[in-house]
């Protein structure tokens, strides 16, 4: 990935341009390369250091996958490239989280399903009315297909969650390797449309949990996340029913299930309106699951 300054003789292009010119003329080229030789020594004492240091921005010239151009070491020899260390997962823990960081009267609310080019805006403008931080749990597929939007998800504060490829609710019945590419193709997915954010956390679709499946999760940095309230909101019961459920079963310290995808969220959304500031007026703040 290095590039290298190619460096020549000019004595030699000036000999092959000059061809059969007379002897005079020859000397006084020769003349003229000793001088400009002695001029660039003498530059070359004071300004060298400069010349071969590293530009002040070449780690973000790095993480933005832009190659700096190596200056020639002595000789003509091409500088060593440096190696960046390999990337290493965050350790996590492999046990489901269900509950806040912070603990207390607190509540992690969670997304499920999107993005969404309808439902995800809106759920993203009400949450920022609201001063609200959430996580999405994102399908690889529609994180490809928006990315914009799960940049503006990274851009506003929340956080990311690997919710699988084809949100197949029984994967807890299918071949480890399965379960593998499901997981890992997800987050590529969703690290790419993000720009490289931190995928924070690993949803399984229904629930369905293996011990393969959160081993392969936390062995990647994605802590396995539950949830503890579930007003059934994918079901379609009535926003009415899904702010009933969903306030009946807060309690301190819980992971919200709502969905911001996966078809018409408009009775989520709804819910979701009168749900925030009930939460507010009831004394909870807002945090995010244990990582």
């Amino acid at each position: 990935m290095t590039s290298t300054v190619k460096t020549g003789s000019w004595e030699q292009e000036l000999h092959s341009k000059r061809g059969s010119r007379p002897a005079v003329v020859a000397m006084a080229a020769a003349a003229g390369t000793v001088a400009v030789g002695l001029l660039t020594a003498f530059i070359g004492t004071s300004s060298g250091a400069v010349a071969s240091g590293r530009h002040p921005g070449w780690e973000e010239s790095v993480r933005a996958a832009r190659v700096p151009q190596q200056a020639a070491a002595p000789h003509g020899k091409p500088k060593a490239a440096p190696h960046s260390a390999p990337k290493v997962p965050p350790k996590v823990s492999r046990t489901i989280s269900h509950h806040t960081a912070k603990g207390g009267r607190t509540v992690a609310l969670t997304l499920d399903d999107g993005p969404h080019p309808e439902w995800t805006p809106k759920t993203l403008d009400l949450l920022r009315q609201y001063h609200v931080k959430a996580t999405f749990c994102l399908i690889g597929p529609n994180a490809r297909r928006y990315p914009d939007l799960v940049k503006r998800i990274v851009a506003e504060g929340h956080r990311l969650c690997d919710h699988s490829v084809d949100h197949d609710t029984g994967m807890d019945h299918k071949p480890v390797a399965y379960q593998k590419r499901q997981i890992l193709d997800a987050q590529k997915m969703i690290e790419k449309a993000s720009g490289g954010a931190r995928v924070h956390y690993y949803r399984a679709p229904g629930g369905a949990f293996t011990p393969d499946s959160r081993w392969i999760a936390a062995a990647h940095g994605m802590r396995p996340l539950g949830w503890i309230v579930d007003p059934g909101d994918w079901q379609r019961p009535g926003s009415e029913e899904i702010t009933r459920q969903a306030e009946e079963q807060t309690k301190d310290g819980a992971v919200v299930l709502f969905h911001d995808g996966g078809g018409d969220r408009s009775e989520s959304y709804e819910a979701l309106r009168q749900y925030l500031p009930w939460l507010k007026e009831q004394g909870y703040g807002f945090a995010f699951p244990k990582a």
